[in-house]
This record gives structure tokens, C-alpha cells and sequence, in this order.
């Protein structure tokens, strides 16, 4: 079969949950046992997110084969339930790069290079080449931002001249857009939407689907409405409301029959063998999950929740698994910096301690007092990069007594250089770890020799402190599987549990397959939680 190409727009403003409602599609044509692949068009003009702070634009989420990428590509993964790679992201800057650098090698012939065809060709090229490489069966892209940005106007024009090349049936065009409640007068006002279907209209794009966003139910009239005005089937219109969970939004969609649609529109049939069953049997089994722990994410980027989004759906993901929920108690690190700061009553109830990853010395000091209380009070510790590093440097300090022990990425000349920058690199992307100790905490949780795990770092344990730091009961369970042999997994033996790993695990957790590490922190903040 031809891949069926999907695109969907975001109309009125931005943060509709476009990469939701993206992934929700993807789950449901997964399930029915196609083959589907996503991507994302992101119209901002850096190369990628790798240099953006995560309180503008989310977390990066990095890619199995080392890319640097926007946040709705975790949510891809997650409700893909497999790994993606680079091919899946494509921003303004790096299509503009691209287009330059040939210019520039003499590429272009001498011609005058221009946003129609150079630009739009080049993007239109990077639909043809996943296509090419991974031969899905649907091929689902989001366009990032909100219809009629300056910025996302390229992205617009070769959508639409794709879909004239590509053929006009194989390639359908979906707007998510929401409907504004007004509470004064209790009416949902379809306005916005209408101007946003006439905007991208204007553009040469014509949405055969809406999916409406909103956070009150939306009735019949006002769907026909809808349907007169924009001049699209009813059929063809599907609602996403606010829901407890994102992951119950496939269940949503399929019972409107979105899946009918997509077919219908294709020209293909569905078979009587094509279902979610096993994807509703996991909605209704966390619907079902009625205790909770509580866990403590120890941050200096939580002013923007999205900031550590995989990390809080690997939480998520790894208590239902244990048949628990999970509430998050957000701890702001440079907080616990301030004078007569009490650990006990920011702690009160807490179950389990995270520090997640960063960059940077702010906020340092109040980690290193979270995880010396952690430490001290045997509550389960789970250290992610950073928080791995960090959580050596204070075992060195107040157990080893290595006045000022530190990494450079702090302090350039420390006393004990715990961390270094050591070859200039930042390891990217999925690298194999070996866990070399089968007494250790990293091998009952992974049960295996060897892992895969996704980094994104620059520092590096020092190993000529391996012997001091293990001689004081601070063992290393696992090391790179390259030549440098680095650490990947710090571990406490005596303490309940306690783990620090160099790599991003909460890249690597899948509904019904969290990370391993995630499971068993879990299972420990639930042991913990009973005594």
C-alpha cells in the first residue's frame, strides 16, 4: 500500500495538544496493526532545542540515534511503543542550514535561491526520505506552532504543493482547533475556529478534519455548526476534551469513529480483526488504580512542568505497572538554599527523591542538601545524570570527607576533580552500558550484563577515585561499554534503595514497559510508604 500521509495543523493559538492528539492517532492505527510513522515540523529557527532552556520550550528529548529534539517526540515514542529517530524532526534552522550550506558549495548552479522552490523543496525532501527509509503504512506529521505564523508559512505552502505531487487522495489534512467557553454567558464560541479553517484556507490548505479542543462537552448544534460554516462533514469532526490521563485520549477518539474516517477517506477497509481491545484493557486497568505514593522531584526548571515531561510519565508509567498512582511533590532546589530551611517538612510524606538531570551550578546547593537528607533518612534515592553526579560529589564530601570534592562544570579547579570535561564531546543517544557487579542493585533491576541506555552529557567520573569511593561503601555497578569504560550506575549497598545512572532512563519507558530503573524506584517508594 502507498503510505497515506496525515498532517495536522494547529489553528488559534498554540499548546492544543497537537502532539497528543498526533501520538493518539498513531496508537490507533498501531493497534489495528499498521505500520505508522511520525514526524514533527518545528517552524522556529534553531537548528534544534538542544540550546534552548527547558523553561522556553519543554524538555529535549533525545532520539536512540542521538538527536536533539522537541518534546512531543517522547509522546511519539510513548504511544508508538518503539523508538524513532532523527528522520522524525525537522525545524526552520536546520532546513534553512541546509539549503545555505548547498548554496554556498555551489549547489544551486548559480541560481537565486528562494523560499519557493529551495526551501520548500528541501522540506518536502524530508517527507520523501522517511517514506523511503521506514515505508510506513501512515505517515502522520505535526506542524508545530499556530497557522498563519510568519514563521510557519514554508511549511504550509509544501505541505500543500506536496499534496499536489504526491496525489490529492493519499494525503489528508487535519486542524486542531479549539472552541473558546465563555463563562459569563455560557456559550462556546465556534468563531476562532472558523477564522482559523478561512486562514489556512487562504493559504492553499484545505482541512477535510477538525478535531475541537475544549474543556467543557460540546453538543450536536454546535458541531453542525461548525460543519455549515467550514464546510466539512460532521462525520468529520471529532472532539478532544480535557481527560485525567493523555493516554485514555485513544479510547476517546476511537469510539467517535476517527479510525472510520481515515479509512473512509483513504478509500480502505477495515477488517473485523482490527481493534484497540488491548490498548482499552490498559486504560481501564489504570482507571482502576485507586492508591498512591508520593514523589519528590528536586528541580531548578519546575517553574515549567514540561521541562521534565518524560521524566514525570516514566513516574506515571512505572506505578502503574506497580498498580499505584503517582502524585508529584515539586520541590524548587534553590528553595532548600534558604536560611533555617526545614528537610523534614519539605519531605513530610514524600515516599521517594528525584533529582533529575541539568546543566549549571544554580541550584546545586540545595540538591546536595535534598539528597544528603535523602541519604541520611533512607528514603529511596533515584539520581538521574546531574542528579548521579551530584549525589557522588555529596557522598564524597559528608561520608569520605573530601572537603570541596566537585566537578568542573562548577568549580574549574577543585580539590578532587570528581567530574571532568574530559575529550570535549556530549555523549548523544543510545549507548551500551555493562553492569559488571551481579550482587548490585543495577542487575536485579535490569537482570541482565548489558543495557541500552540514551545519554545526553558532557562530564565524566574521574576512575582513579573508584577505589576510594568503593572502599568507603559507594559502589560503581556499571561502566560504558566502549574503551573509556566510564561510570553509568552509582549505587549505596546499605542503603534500602538508592541509585544514581549517567544515562536518561525516562527515555526509554513505554505504556506496560517503563524503564526498569523507574520500576523498581517505584516499588521501593511502595515499600517505603508501608513501613
Amino acid at each position: 500500500m502507498k503510505t497515506k500521509v496525515m498532517v495536522i495543523f494547529g489553528g488559534v493559538y498554540s499548546s492544543l495538544g497537537k502532539g497528543i492528539i498526533a501520538s493518539s492517532i498513531a496508537r490507533i492505527l498501531t493497534e489495528m496493526g499498521n505500520k505508522v510513522s511520525v514526524m514533527k515540523f518545528d517552524p522556529y529557527l534553531n537548528v534544534d532545542p538542544g540550546t534552548l532552556s527547558p523553561l522556553q520550550h519543554g524538555e529535549v528529548f533525545v532520539t536512540q540515534d542521538g538527536g536533539e529534539t522537541d518534546l512531543d517526540l517522547g509522546s511519539y515514542e510513548r504511544f508508538l511503543g518503539r523508538k524513532i529517530t532523527k528522520l522524525s524532526t525537522i525545524t526552520s534552522g536546520r532546513i534553512y542550514k541546509e539549503v545555505i550550506g548547498k548554496e554556498r558549495a555551489g549547489g544551486y548552479n548559480g541560481k537565486t535561491v528562494q523560499t519557493i522552490p529551495h526551501v520548500t523543496d528541501q522540506i518536502k525532501s524530508k517527507i520523501t526520505d522517511i517514506i523511503k527509509v521506514e515505508t510506513p503504512d501512515f505517515l502522520i506529521i505535526e506542524v508545530g506552532g499556530t497557522v498563519g505564523d510568519i514563521e510557519s508559512i514554508p511549511f504550509v505552502e509544501a505541505l500543500g504543493q506536496f499534496r499536489g505531487e504526491y496525489g490529492r487522495d493519499d494525503v489528508l489534512f487535519i486542524l486542531c482547533s479549539p472552541l473558546i467557553n465563555v463563562i459569563t454567558s455560557g456559550e462556546l464560541k465556534t468563531k476562532p475556529t472558523q477564522h482559523a479553517v478561512k486562514t489556512i484556507g487562504n493559504m492553499g490548505v484545505i482541512p477535510a478534519m477538525l478535531v475541537l479542543r475544549s474543556d467543557v462537552a460540546i453538543d450536536k448544534g454546535t458541531t453542525e455548526k461548525i460543519a455549515m460554516l467550514c464546510h466539512i462533514s460532521s462525520e468529520n469532526i471529532f472532539k478532544s476534551l480535557n481527560l485525567p490521563s493523555v493516554y485514555y485520549l485513544p479510547t476517546e477518539l476511537y469510539k467517535q469513529g476517527i479510525q472510520n474516517a481515515i479509512y473512509k477517506y483513504f478509500g480502505l477497509t477495515i477488517s473485523p480483526k482490527q481493534n484497540i481491545n488491548k490498548w482499552n484493557r490498559y486504560v481501564n486497568k489504570i482507571k482502576n488504580i485507586k492508591s498512591k505514593i508520593k514523589i519528590a522531584i528536586v528541580g531548578k526548571y519546575n517553574d515549567l512542568h514540561d521541562s521534565y515531561c518524560s521524566l514525570v510519565e516514566s513516574l506515571k508509567l512505572a506505578a502503574w505497572e506497580n498498580n499505584c498512582n503517582v502524585n508529584i511533590h515539586w520541590v524548587n532546589s534553590k528553595e532548600l538554599e534558604e536560611p533555617n530551611v526545614s528537610m523534614k517538612k519539605i519531605f513530610r510524606g514524600c515516599h521517594g527523591v528525584l533529582v533529575p538531570g541539568g546543566f549549571g551550578s544554580r541550584g546545586i546547593d540545595g540538591k546536595l542538601q535534598a539528597i544528603k537528607y535523602t541519604r541520611e533518612n533512607l528514603i529511596p534515592y533515584l539520581g538521574i545524570c546531574y542528579g548521579m553526579q551530584i549525589a557522588t560529589i555529596e557522598f564524597a564530601r559528608n561520608v569520605m570527607g573530601l572537603k570541596n570534592a566537585n566537578t568542573t562544570e562548577i568549580d574549574h579547579n577543585p580539590p578532587y576533580k570528581l567530574f571532568d570535561y574530559i575529550d570535549g564531546r556530549m555523549r548523544l543517544g543510545e549507548q551500551a552500558c555493562e553492569i559488571t557487579d551481579h550482587n548490585s542493585l543495577a542487575y536485579k533491576l535490569y537482570k541482565s550484563n548489558s543495557i541500552n541506555e540514551r545519554h545526553r552529557h558532557r562530564w565524566e567520573f574521574n576512575n582513579a577515585f573508584v577505589p576510594m569511593f568503593e572502599k568507603a561503601g559507594y559502589k560503581f555497578s556499571a561502566f560504558s561499554a566502549d574503551k573509556e569504560k566510564t561510570v553509568e550506575i552509582a549505587e549505596i549497598p546499605s542503603h534500602p534503595f538508592y541509585i544514581g545512572v549517567q544515562f536518561h532512563p525516562e527515555f526509554n519507558s513505554w505504556p506496560g514497559k517503563p524503564d526498569p530503573v523507574f520500576a523498581g524506584f517505584i516499588a521501593a517508594a511502595i515499600h517505603h510508604e508501608k513501613q
